[in-house]
């Protein structure tokens, strides 16, 4: 097959997406794209068709930061007080690191491979047909999950600012209106406005927690007269079940690379991804890591989950109240990425991908709606927040978001393997460690996890699924 004939059909011909054989005056690996321009493109800058490739480096970076940072910093104090402060530290630090490296490798994996527009078409690159439905389904599963993180984020603050006044099932459900009216913005660009006021809403409404922490006392949640349990620890003594629960929580905090990919097909500069996810990663880590241990620092384990409620009533309502926009920007998000992966599949191959007929709406607000009515029902299932996030991290992010790009880069680089270079070989089995530790995650951590929800329930701590209690630990 020409290079031609391989690039018209990956481009966006066909649901299937094949290596190209690129060959230039250097040397260049077979299945990688050579050229630098926009000819492997899924969307296209044609007269008369909607123009998708509208966002900047900058903007991109943002909705980065707004897909990252956003429910993971209000668990991680908690986290902390399980793990103790040392050990939480470690696993921001390490986790952020990780997050980021395998950013960078779906990055420059979707780059150097023609019409990858998801994770799924990557998985089909690197292992065919299935491994596309089966990443393609984790991928559903994993923003459907964090999706109603959001959604159980943005009922806990209704609940917090009306005292209650509601039905928390129908706050759930009010949430979940405003999440699909947000998500059905069919563009990136114009979700762009939406990423700005949502991490400046979440942001504020963090520090506004971290300082009123600081000017108590004692902890809001504590006893305020007599001696009590501070409950601060440099490292904790957990069992294997809470431990693994708040590593997957951190991990979870910052996992959702997969969702850039999405982002990428709508850059104008697409090979400009890398200075985006830099600026946007270097900003999380710094703020997860300052923002957590302050919290836990005045905390200890009365630390609230979402951690907004943990500065007392009167800040609980101002922060919920500054982050409610934040909250549902990010549920906005997640909704969103997971139904434009959906857009993509069912009309990759009709005309219908990039005009405005009325298929192409149909099939769009359908993926809205149906991703967003999933996040309510998940939510309504398990409305504790930290441990939707736990679960998102062990079970769906584990393989989708550390694991895979692990392999990506093997396929890749499997020349490493037999260099006489020792770093190469080095790096060459440490992205094998890093698909081993992407096993152990999603088994222990999943095992983890659901022996936690079990467990809350036996205890009450959470009613039957679209009960009208609160379950949030912040109220």
């Amino acid at each position: 097959m020409s290079l031609n004939a391989t690039s018209e059909k990956a481009a966006g011909g066909g649901d299937a997406i094949e290596p190209v054989v690129a060959r230039s005056s250097g040397s260049i690996e077979a299945g990688k794209i050579a050229a630098q321009d926009d000819s492997f493109e899924v969307f296209k800058k044609n007269e008369g068709q909607v123009d998708f490739r509208t966002v900047g480096w900058v903007h991109a970076s943002v909705i980065f930061l707004k897909v990252i940072f956003a429910t993971g910093v209000l668990t991680i104090p908690s986290s902390m007080y399980v793990l103790g402060a040392l050990p939480g530290a470690i696993n921001v630090i390490c986790w952020q690191f990780l997050n980021t490296y395998c950013a960078i490798i779906q990055g420059n994996f979707r780059n150097n491979h023609a019409g990858c527009h998801s994770i799924a078409d990557m998985g089909y690159v690197v292992g065919g047909a299935w491994l596309r439905e089966l990443v393609g389904a984790m991928f559903l599963v994993t923003f459907a999950i964090v999706g109603a993180s959001g959604i159980v984020g943005a009922s806990t603050a209704l609940n917090a600012l009306s005292n209650h006044g509601m039905c928390t099932n129908n706050f759930m459900l009010v949430s979940t209106v405003a999440v699909f009216a947000l998500a059905s913005l069919r563009k990136f660009e114009k979700i762009a406005w939406l990423t700005w006021a949502g991490f400046i809403s979440i942001f504020a409404a963090v520090f506004i927690v971290v300082i009123g922490v600081t000017q108590r006392d004692r902890p809001a949640a504590a006893p305020q007269t007599g001696d009590f349990d501070f409950g601060y620890h440099v490292i904790g003594t957990p069992t294997f079940v809470a431990a693994i629960t708040s590593v997957a929580s951190i991990f979870c905090s910052s996992a959702g690379t997969s969702a850039f990919l999405p982002v990428i097909s709508e850059m104008r500069r697409p090979r400009d991804y890398k200075k985006s996810v830099y600026l946007c990663m270097g900003i999380v880590g710094a703020s997860y890591l300052s923002f957590s241990l302050v919290v836990y620092r005045y905390c200890g384990k009365w630390v609230a989950s979402p951690s907004l409620g943990s500065a007392g009533d009167t800040i609980k309502k101002v922060a919920y109240g500054v982050g409610l926009v934040g909250l549902l920007v990010s549920a906005c998000l997640y909704i969103h990425v997971a139904a434009k992966y959906l857009f993509v599949r069912i009309l990759r191959n009709s005309r219908h991908l990039q005009s405005n007929s009325v298929v192409h709406w149909a099939v769009w607000l359908g993926c809205t709606l149906g991703m967003s009515f999933i996040g309510f029902l998940i939510g309504s299932g398990i409305p504790i927040f930290n441990y939707l996030l736990a679960l998102a991290g062990s079970l769906t992010f584990a393989p989708l978001a550390l694991g895979l790009p692990g392999y990506l880069w093997i396929y890749d680089h499997a020349e490493y393997r037999t260099s006489r270079k020792p770093w190469k070989v080095l790096v060459y089995y440490l992205n094998w460690l890093m698909i081993a530790l992407a096993v152990f995650m999603t088994i222990g951590g999943t095992y983890g996890v659901v022996q936690n929800i079990i467990d809350a329930y036996a205890r009450g701590e959470v009613d039957k699924a679209f009960s009208c209690a609160d379950n949030s630990n912040s109220s």
